[in-house]
């Protein structure tokens, strides 16, 4: 006796048969994807995938009505799917009916909110009735579905520039609005300070993105999150400023003898997951000439950069035991690119002193993008996701080091030290006894 159950044997078939007739759509036979889309509505008329096949042929004919009549049947057989809703709402906006078409667009989002062909479909639907306001509400909505960095299917492809563009938009003239309002404000405290205000406005009105502290290692809480911090917040940096000549002439003379010193800023063994790093991994096109290297002095890189070294140990720079500091020479070759990342902690913060930038060289932290200017340092949180690129011709040049994040005491601060020392030194010495 067999134990094939036939209901089980006839849905096989059936989706068989509809995946089959895709493939030979896709394919340019088109008779023969009829005749198998034929054969299913044989054998399942009443099946919803097959209904709702059978209305996309239908759709794509240009009738209309009775490609409505199919996906209505098919939302009558089930009515879970926000698919069929959303087909069925193609087929009235075709026939316009628009208030049903966005009964049904109502009930495919009721299914899952973050449909995106219905919330594309809804979007374009108030666009229409001249709603543009609502529309793009609707569009925003439709982009933050999409995970960054994904590549949207083909199908959707060209609404979603239309949703951007309509978005973008938007938030011009609500930008403008806004600017109209707050010029008497900005008249009655003029001698303010608007900069955390102006961001603020700027991230309502979509001229900025958020971006948030994601270190791959400590987060320390409730500290503030600032991707650039404030030059005139560290008045120490002006002697390094000062020197920054100095210390590019002995950066230079690294370059001339001492080039073996420079190794690979980015060096994961094997059998790590490279994500974004594998393009540079092991690789002298971005090359670093370390000073301290996670709290390890280099004696004879240090005798090579005297002034630098004085400079650094004058500076507050960040002590973890196997840690930190870490100070270094950063080299990046010409037409390379590093891609968007984030640091380790936030109980530190990154300075940067450039020292030769040739043109095509730029650097952005979170939503703010900056062009190094030769002697000029800035201090950022390292946290927050930035990249790096030189688009010129040779190589860029820049000063690292990291000191302590100034919104942690000292008390804090020697809690970071011995916790991450102690983090480091256990697993440490379990991988050395597993040897």
């Amino acid at each position: 006796m067999s134990n094939v159950n036939p209901a089980a044997a006839d849905e096989a078939a059936v989706l068989g048969l509809l995946q089959a007739s895709k493939s030979a759509a896709a394919s340019g036979r088109g008779a023969e994807a009829e005749q198998l889309l034929a054969r299913a509505g044989q054998l399942a008329p009443n099946h919803p995938a097959v209904l709702n096949d059978l209305g996309v042929s239908m759709m794509q004919r240009g009738d209309a009505e009775k490609a409505h009549a199919l996906f209505q049947r098919a939302t009558t057989v089930t009515s879970e799917h926000p698919a069929l809703w959303s087909n069925l709402a193609a087929s009235l906006h075709a026939l316009q009916r628009f208030d049903d078409e966005l009964n049904a667009l109502e009930r495919a989002l009721a299914l899952e909110p973050r449909h995106l062909p219905s919330l594309l479909q809804k979007g374009a639907l108030y666009e229409i009735r001249g709603d543009e306001r609502r529309a793009a509400h609707t569009y925003r909505q439709a982009l933050a579905t999409i995970p960054r960095g994904a590549e949207p299917l083909p199908t959707v492809k060209e609404a979603l520039e239309h949703a951007r563009t309509t978005v973008k938009k938007d938030e011009e003239t609500l930008a403008g609005t806004m600017e109209e309002r707050l010029a008497s404000v900005r008249k009655r405290f003029d001698s303010a300070d608007f900069g955390r205000a102006e961001k603020c406005v700027d991230l309502l009105t979509g001229r900025r993105s958020r971006f948030f502290p994601n270190p791959h290692f400590m987060l320390f809480p409730e500290i503030p999150a600032v991707e650039f911090f404030d030059r005139r917040e560290f008045p120490w940096l002006d002697a390094i400023e000062a020197a920054a000549e100095e210390i590019r002439n002995e950066l230079i003379n690294v370059l001339v003898s001492d080039r073996s010193g420079l190794e690979p800023y980015i060096a994961y063994a094997d059998g790590v997951p490279l994500d974004q790093w594998r393009e540079l991994n092991k690789s002298r096109r971005w090359s670093a000439y370390f000073l301290w290297n996670q709290s390890l002095p280099q004696a004879s890189h240090q005798a090579r950069c005297p002034i630098t070294t004085h400079l650094m140990q004058a500076a507050p720079l960040c002590v973890v035991p196997g840690s930190a500091p870490t100070a270094f020479f950063s080299i990046l070759d010409a037409k390379t690119r590093i891609p968007p990342h984030t640091g380790a902690t936030n109980t530190r913060l990154t300075v940067h002193l450039p020292l030769i930038v040739p043109p095509g060289c730029g650097f952005r932290v979170g939503s703010e993008t900056r062009e190094w200017v030769p002697g000029k340092a800035w201090i950022f949180d390292d946290t927050i996701e930035h990249e790096a690129w030189n688009d010129s011709e040779a190589p860029r040049a820049v000063l690292i080091f990291d000191i302590w994040n100034p919104y942690l005491t000292p008390t804090e601060r020697e809690v970071v030290s011995v916790a991450t020392d102690t983090y480091t030194t256990y697993y440490r010495a379990k991988r050395e006894n597993a040897r």
